[in-house]
Order: structure tokens, then sequence, then C-alpha cells
């Protein structure tokens, strides 16, 4: 607190002092319970959390705090893993060892109350009280406040692309303890390790190489990105060429729209391009867009926002929806978990998971017109359902009537999403 105190009350004030205070050993004990708590797979060393209490906690702690004090501590190559993404394609994950991670998470813990300070009210992921519910009703009042047209921008493989050297820039710019920018440029440099299709373990510096990226999945990932995303905002806002616009910006990590007002949309996809270019950043031609909200549609967090017509009145309002994107991964989430080969599994085990799989995507899809997402999908897991039932008890019945609504819903426990409503009223077009 008193980092950001100070941050926040002198805005060119520079830290010169913070190296030390990354070995303390409240600051990594906290930092260990953080990464513990995030879970996740071991790195390259193939070492676990459950391999550290076994060796003891406060012992491995301690070592890690010799090495950063006689600077002595160097971090190992990050390990490359995929991860499928919606749309087929798969995302690269950098996996750090244990090690690594819990003093990345130290720095970050030193580190994030200095530029909390700076980030700008725009950017709303990896915040502390911000949420993606926050950006999505940001969007929400721009478009029913006078700011129809939507830039819907998309930048390719921003994490991977972010220049180090502009990037160490931003952390200099408030830090100016050299340690500290040491250890930083080190975790940019690292190498990664992947495995080919024959399991052969090959070792690029890609990132060292050209300058650039920043490995996602790593601690300090998320505020290196807020951080360099704070120079376009910044950028936007004193260049005359945007400037002039009176658009908004509603960041979230790498997704990116401008709420712009009416007749000025191509403009601001021209400034947008222009300073993303400055900064080393490309644009997605193929997924960047132009659109008027009251007569094309749009994504961003996994909602579709756009005209609407409300079933009780006929009136037109803008706002926004789950979409169908979001519909069909969690319907294939949901078949998965109910395939009749699976009917092993005890009854109350399957609904536990459902259940939680279910209040989970509901909790996040809760804003604007949900309810017809809602009986669909409600629709179809009890389908699902029902034929998991039959095939585990060898049962020929008709599903309806083997198994009522009562019966799965009450007897059952199974969560009904069509008693949930809606937290975010709608506004007329």
């Amino acid at each position: 607190m008193a980092l950001h105190a100070k941050a926040k009350a002198e805005p060119e004030f520079r830290f010169y002092a913070l190296y030390d205070k990354l070995y303390r050993s409240d600051v990594l004990a906290h930092a260990y319970a953080r990464c513990r708590a995030n879970k996740g797979a071991p790195g390259v060393d193939g070492q676990t959390f459950d391999d550290i209490e076994r060796y003891g906690r406060d012992r491995w702690l301690g070592e890690l705090a010799l090495a950063l004090r006689e600077e002595k501590y160097k971090p190992e190559a990050i390990k490359r893993v995929y991860i499928p993404k919606a749309n087929g394609k798969l995302r690269p994950l950098g996996l750090s060892t244990l090690r690594d991670r819990v003093c990345m998470m130290a720095a970050v813990l030193v580190l994030e109350p200095i530029f909390e300070a700076d980030l700008r009210p725009e950017q709303y992921a990896y915040r502390a009280g911000c949420s993606a519910h926050d950006a999505l009703s940001a969007v929400k009042t721009g478009l029913c406040n006078g700011f129809p047209e939507v830039v819907d921008a998309d930048l390719s493989a921003y994490f991977d692309t972010i220049p180090h050297r502009e990037l160490l820039l931003c952390v200099a710019r408030r830090v100016v303890d050299r340690k500290v920018l040491g250890l930083v440029k080190n975790w940019l440099d690292c190498a990664v390790e992947e495995a080919d299709r024959q399991g052969r373990i090959n070792r690029t510096t890609v990132s060292r190489d050209t300058g650039r990226g920043i490995p996602q999945g790593s601690p300090i990932s998320p505020l290196l990105a807020n951080l360099y995303m704070r120079r376009f905002i910044l950028g936007w806002q004193r260049w005359p060429e945007s400037r002039q616009l009176q658009a908004r910006i509603v960041n979230y990590a790498d997704d990116l729209v401008i709420l712009c007002r009416k007749g000025t949309a191509d403009e601001a996809l021209m400034a947008m391009r222009a300073l993303m270019a400055r900064l080393k950043l490309t644009v997605n031609e193929e997924k960047t867009r132009t659109c008027d909200a009251r007569r094309a549609y749009f994504d961003f967090l996994g909602y579709t926002f756009g005209r609407y017509y409300s079933h009780r009145t006929g009136g037109a309002y803008l706002g926004l929806r789950p979409s169908k994107k979001s519909i069909r991964r969690l319907v294939e989430r949901l078949r998965q978990l109910t395939d009749p080969r699976f009917g092993w599994q005890e009854t109350t085990e399957l609904v536990h998971t459902l259940n939680r799989t279910l209040t989970g995507w509901a909790n996040y899809f809760s804003l604007g017109t949900v309810s017809s997402a809602y009986r669909a999908v409600e629709a179809y897991y009890a389908l699902r359902f029902r034929r998991w039932l039959l095939k585990k008890h060898k049962s020929r019945r008709n599903g309806m009537l083997a198994y009522s609504h009562e019966h799965l819903y009450e007897t059952l426990g199974l969560v009904r999403l069509s008693g949930r409503k809606s937290n975010l009223p709608w506004a007329k077009a």
C-alpha cells in the first residue's frame, strides 16, 4: 500500500530500491501461496508443489531467498504446451518452473502496486476491483450514450509480439533498480523447450533473438501486457488525429473495442492502425472491422452486442447476449460430460460436475438478454442427462416418463438455468 500511495501521489517518482523486497520471507511466502492456489503443471524440471512440501517449503523458500540475495538466481527455460482455442487453432502457453513462478510472483507483489497507479481506467483486465463484467457494462453504456459505431479490433499474437526494448522502457519509467530491471529482462529472454511429434525436446531462443514476446502463462505476463497496452491508450488520448474523435476505448487484456460517434468509425480505425504500427504491434486485418451496432452485431468477451427486440413489448434496444460461440463451447463440454460411455460414474458425481460447469458459465453469462440462451442450454443438458441415465440403467423407457423435470431438478438436484435472471437492464436503441 505504501508503494501504491507513493506512486499515486507522485506520478513522476522513480523507485530505486526494490530488489531487497523480493527476497523478504513474507513476500516469498505470499508469492508461494498465490502460485500454489493457481495450481498449474510443472515446468521443465518436473518439480511439483507436492515435491516442495515433501522437501520442506520453508527450506525451499529459504534457498530461493539466498539465491536472490547473493544474485545467483537464474531463470530456467520455459516449457511450451499448446491448448485448443475456440476456433480450432492452438494457443501457445509457457510453463515456467515453480521456482521461477514464485520469483515472478514476488516481483508482481512489489511492482503491481506501483504500476496500478498508472494504468488507465479504460483497462479492465488483471486488476483488483475490475472484471470482464465491468468492461462489458462499459461497452453497453457507451453504445447507449451516443457512441453506436464500433471499431472491433484484433491484434495478431499480442503477447508474442510485444517488443522487449519498448516494454523495458515502460518499466524503467517508474523503476530504476538495475537488479529488478535485469530480472525482468532475463525472464523475457528465457529459452523455450517443447517436444516435437517424435517426442524429442527442442530448445529455442526466439524471444531473445527477436527481442519480442512475453510468455503467456507466467505470473508477470498480465502486468507487463497491461503496461504496454497503456502506451496505446495514452498515445490515443494525446495524438491530435485520434483525440479529436472523442472516442471511448474499452480494453481487456488483448481484446479491444473503440466506441465512436456516428460517422467517425473509419477515421478511428485508421488512427488505431497508425498508433499500433508505432508501437510495433500488428493489427489482424482479417478480424478487425468497423460496424454500426444499430444495424450489425459484434462480439466482445464472449458476448454479442447489437440491436435486439423485446419479446414483451416489441421495442428495440441496444444490448448484449451470450454469443453463439460461447454457447457452442458450453454445449460441447456438456456433450463430453454426458457421454454414455462414462455411465460407470455415480449419478451424484455427474450432477455435481454438471452443476459446477453450468453455474460457472451462468455466473459469467449473466448480463443482458440471457433467458433464451438459458432455455436452449437447459433443454440440451436435460435431454443429454436423461439419455445418460437410461444408458446407465439399461432402460428402454421414454426419457421424459422415466425421469421427469421434478426428478431431475428436485430429486437429483440438477441446477435449473431458466430460473436465473439477467443482472443488466435493457436500454432503448
